[in-house]
């Protein structure tokens, strides 16, 4: 039984149980000719290589040769299919990110690995948004752009505001990047023909009479020039947040009930404090230990996951 505060879940729904590994394996048909695993890889391949409407219980079943009742076994919706897919394919944050320095820094990667991940797999761009994916994966990149901003003057609601636009920025690039590659795919355009292509017709039809200000826009050259708009925009929007931390300074009151959220982004006037120095290296220390111990227990629950699915594998 899960339990979340001092609510408990009686059962978690399969999708987000197999995700966890703590979903009780079938007691009867295939053995190691099949696996969620399995069925899961298939799936993505499909997606990765017609989309995502190619992706079928009926369609994966016969790739890995079996029928689909036989999938139903293993996984008893295509909902729950689609969900571990995505969880399968966004993966973990690389190492690179909790050795980057700064929360600016961290951030900033965090994002061309979330735009890098749709475009490896655009078709989760196609899945509908009904939530968070409440999934291991999923939790984790929510875990490291939080953890960026860790030592800086936010709180909670702001930490987690800031996650989101980091994820929203990365999807909606990754959303016009797909499109763009998928028209030349279908054109036989190379990209850079795409653009010129489209400069092209903004050319032919915008009047500087109706349009003066994106008429202006297209005779600059700017449709044509080597520019990513995307990165101009996570660049602003993290200045922004920059200039909000510096704006709220030590004004901020604290929360009733909460703990107190030392700012240790801002201390130029303090550093010749040899306490207060002290003071914030046992806290970087502390929470380095913290940061290596939740990976632990992420690699320790993977391990008893996979201990939990063969020990009962050899019971059947």
């Amino acid at each position: 039984m899960a339990q979340s505060g001092d609510q408990e879940i009686s059962e978690l729904p399969r999708s987000i149980a197999l995700a966890w590994g703590v979903a009780a394996n079938p007691q009867r048909g295939p053995r190691r000719e099949m696996s969620v695993e399995k069925i899961v890889d298939v799936a993505i391949e499909l997606a990765d290589a017609e989309g995502l409407s190619a992706v079928s219980m009926a369609a994966v079943a016969k790739r890995l040769g079996f029928t689909p009742m036989a999938l139903y076994r293993y996984i008893t919706a295509k909902d729950d299919l689609l969900l571990l897919m995505q969880e399968t394919a966004v993966g973990l944050p690389s190492e690179a990110v909790r050795a980057a320095q700064g929360w600016r820094a961290k951030l900033e990667l965090l994002y061309r690995e979330q735009l890098a991940v749709y475009l490896q797999h655009p078709w989760m761009l196609a899945l509908p948004i009904n939530g968070v994916p409440l999934t291991p994966n999923h939790s984790a990149w929510m875990e490291e752009s939080i953890a960026a901003l860790d030592e800086t003057n936010l709180n909670s609601d702001e930490r987690l505001a800031v996650s989101l636009q980091i994820s929203g920025l990365a999807r909606w690039a990754a959303i016009v990047a797909a499109g763009y590659n998928e028209f030349a795919r279908e054109s036989g355009l190379a990209p850079e023909e795409v653009t010129i292509r489209e400069a092209e017709l903004f050319d032919a039809v915008i009047d500087v009479t109706e349009f003066p200000h994106l008429r202006r826009v297209i005779d600059e050259g700017t449709f044509v020039r080597d520019v990513d708009p995307f990165e101009f925009n996570i660049a602003r929007a993290l200045d922004g947040v920059a200039d909000y931390m510096t704006r709220v300074g030590e004004s901020r009151p604290t929360e009733p009930g909460a703990p107190v959220d030392v700012d240790l982004a801002d201390d130029s006037d303090v550093q010749d404090d040899k306490k207060y120095r002290a003071a914030r290296k046992a806290t970087q220390e502390a929470l380095k230990v913290l940061r290596e111990a939740e990976k632990n227990v992420r690699t320790a629950r993977k391990a008893q996951a996979q201990a939990l699915k063969e020990a009962r594998e050899r019971r059947r």
